[in-house]
């Protein structure tokens, strides 16, 4: 078993007096195969005060030698991607064909997208007769999860070392190994000391201590709505920016005349692909009353042709829960959704093997207010809802206390009426092509703030105006 027992903090490798040591374990076998140091709470005060110390060189650094520095960090990345991609299968269990053909891409197209719209990007502007000029916040807080372990990190350091802020990253604790291969890419590319750190351990330990600390000025954090909702008490401290990325109960709207096959099939990949880990998942699958039995046969074939099982062979789509307890999570959930009268079209078990595998799901009979189709569940689970009329699935897909993504397929003016009408942040109609440089993020309880190109950039920077 690998044993990761420094913390990377003032640009090197750094001993702690922590003996303590959480386990990275293999969800397709239920091996821990590594062990990483738990920060203590003094190590996090150390790598605060080295991103602190730094800030103030950082900040004044210019803006096109910072982003040479980002520049070496993507060539790190695209230098190490098979190893990042099998590290990424190892902690996180999804499919090695889903790491290199979709994660990694993500990132690598995400960090060249930011890069290219930064070139144009001005600092300063004049209005009238004052200067406006646009800096960084100081010491970024960066708490990032585990179901895409590098570019969670990367949509959140890429735009504010930009901006000129210092981070100080938490990665998720079941995914930590990816978090440490950056480090080392970022302590290749030679950043100056303090400009990024690294600190392990768990959210509710750690991430916490961090987020609260005093000398953190911007919290930037993906997850859960409801851990989203308790760091508004942790900024509450010195009034923190927030910048939150959070849960999504996603809709797609299928319009009759448009191609159900595309919508069907669109709406399932989301929950196969990543195991349905995926906070942008389109989890609830709508179509017209008697367009139901044709979803049915598009769903029944098309589930026969997935295979379920070890993550890293290449024909495998769907591998296991991150953990037992998330595991333990999705089928909790699909427990609830059998008592309160949804029924199980596909799946629905446990598989009986090693690792924490459970069947591809389809519920169907799902009415809107059920909680399969209210919270977010984040495993391979669907759930068909039937509509009448197009205002009445209207009024189902904005049923949410989310709003982070949702999809439109139909005929195009229709499509379009209906996704202006959704109150979500992100909307692919007729299969749309998804721009890293437009901005990534959501409405209601799914968080505040956007990231991605220039929109992602402004996220992290005050503004000071000086008057002539």
């Amino acid at each position: 078993m690998k044993l990761y027992d420094k913390l990377f903090y003032d640009g090197q490798w750094q001993t702690t007096d922590s003996k303590d040591f959480l386990e990275v374990v293999d969800s397709a076998t239920e091996e821990a195969f590594a062990k990483v140091v738990q920060a203590t709470h003094a190590d996090v005060d150390k790598a605060v005060a080295s991103a602190k110390q730094a800030f103030t060189s950082w900040n004044v650094t210019p803006p096109e030698k910072r982003a040479a520095y980002v520049e070496k960090i993507l060539a790190g990345i695209e230098k190490r991607q098979t190893e990042i991609a099998d590290t990424i299968v190892n902690e996180l269990g999804t499919s090695s064909t889903y790491a290199k053909e979709s994660q990694l891409p993500l990132s690598i197209g995400e960090i060249k997208s930011t890069l290219a719209e930064f070139k144009k990007f001005k600092f300063e502007e004049e209005i009238d007769d004052a200067l406006l000029i646009k800096e960084g916040f100081g010491v970024v807080a960066c708490v990032t999860p585990w179901n895409y372990p590098l570019n969670q990190i990367q949509r959140k350091i890429t735009p504010a070392l930009l901006a000129g802020n210092t981070v100080v990253v938490n990665p998720a604790s079941n995914t930590p190994l990816t978090a440490i291969i950056y480090a080392e890419i970022i302590e290749e590319a030679g950043l100056p000391n303090g400009v990024f750190n690294l600190v392990t351990g768990s959210g509710s330990d750690t991430g916490d201590y961090l987020t609260k600390h005093p000398d953190v000025a911007v919290i930037s954090f993906t997850g859960s709505t409801d851990v989203g909702k308790s760091l508004y008490q942790n900024a509450s401290t010195n009034i923190k920016k927030l910048v939150l990325e959070l849960g999504g109960k996603s809709a797609m709207v299928y319009l009759k005349g448009g191609d159900l096959e595309y919508a069907v099939k669109a709406s399932a990949d989301t929950v196969l692909n990543n195991q349905g880990q995926t906070c942008s998942a389109l989890t609830r699958l709508l179509v017209p009353e008697d367009k139901l039995a044709e979803t049915k046969a598009i769903l029944a074939d098309y589930y026969q042709t997935i295979k379920v099982g070890d993550p890293k062979d290449s024909d495998t789509m769907v591998g296991p829960m991150v953990s037992s307890d998330q595991m333990k999570r999705v089928l909790n959930y699909i427990e609830k959704g059998k008592a309160e009268g949804a029924e199980v079209f596909i799946g629905g078990h446990r598989i009986d093997r090693p690792g924490y595998f459970i069947e591809p799901t389809v519920f169907i009979n799902v009415s809107n207010d059920m909680t399969i189709a209210q919270e977010e569940i984040f495993g391979p689970v669907l759930s068909v809802i039937t509509y009448k009329t197009q205002e009445e699935a209207l009024e189902i897909a904005n049923d949410s206390v989310y709003g982070l993504s949702g999809a439109v397929v139909g005929p195009s003016e229709a499509a379009f009426e209906v996704a202006r009408q959704l109150r979500t942040g992100n909307i692919t109609v007729n299969g749309g092509k998804r721009s890293a440089k437009a901005p990534f993020g959501g409405y209601k309880e799914s968080g505040i703030g956007r990231e991605n190109g220039l929109y992602g950039l402004e996220d992290y920077l005050e503004l000071k105006v000086l008057f002539r």
